[in-house]
């Protein structure tokens, strides 16, 4: 069994190589993109460290051609890995409720050609962005105080969402019969995910 552990000869060490962390940081950042922690990106927000990214991307494992939903895409570096995973027959869409962040996520998401991925400002009142069917994969890179239930009603059948509860990694997997199975991967600190819709 290969370690999760492991960063050599596989394809979230791959993503990382070929979509580098320091063109998605402010300038005055790019010199620390290769120190493992969060670095500052303004508006409040952080570019998480790249363990912790790469331990997410793991427990999600993301296939090719999956369609991918990126909650808090900030900078746009998670949303660019994701879509280097899906490949150009897949596709990802990145939400970010700050609209100066959202913009300037685009744009970064934007110069790496990769087509199949985007990023919008979140709609006001809304978590996530539903779509028919669900999505295949969800990740949230930022802390929700619960499990947000309009995020897991947007898992598809066998979909997967990773998203921190508090300081908990939780990997949300809807199962054939409809039910959601929810197990804990850990402890981590994120930024807090800001809802602003009624449960």
């Amino acid at each position: 069994m290969v370690s999760e552990l492991a960063t050599e000869h596989d394809d979230i060490a791959r993503a990382m190589r070929a979509v580098p962390r320091r063109e998605f940081l402010p300038r005055s950042q790019r010199p620390l993109a290769h120190q493992d922690r969060p670095l500052p990106i303004g508006r409040g927000q952080t570019s998480s460290q790249p363990t912790t990214v790469a331990a997410m991307l793991r427990l999600l494992r993301v296939p090719l051609g999956a369609r991918v939903l990126d909650v808090g895409a900030g900078s746009g570096w998670t949303t660019a890995l994701l879509a280097y995973l899906v490949g150009p027959h897949g596709s990802v869409l990145g939400v970010e409720r700050d609209g100066r962040l959202a913009s300037w996520g685009a744009a970064n998401v934007g110069r790496t050609g990769m087509q199949w991925a985007s990023i919008e400002q979140a709609t006001p009142g809304a978590l996530g962005h539903p779509r028919p069917n669900g999505w295949d994969r969800i990740l949230v890179s930022a802390a929700a105080p619960a499990l947000p239930r309009a995020l897991v009603d947007q898992v598809g059948y066998g979909g997967r969402m990773v998203i921190p509860i508090r300081t908990t990694l939780l990997l949300i997997e809807r199962l054939p019969d409809g039910r959601t199975r929810a197990t804990d991967h850990g402890g981590y600190r994120f930024v807090p995910l800001i809802e602003d819709v009624a449960e």
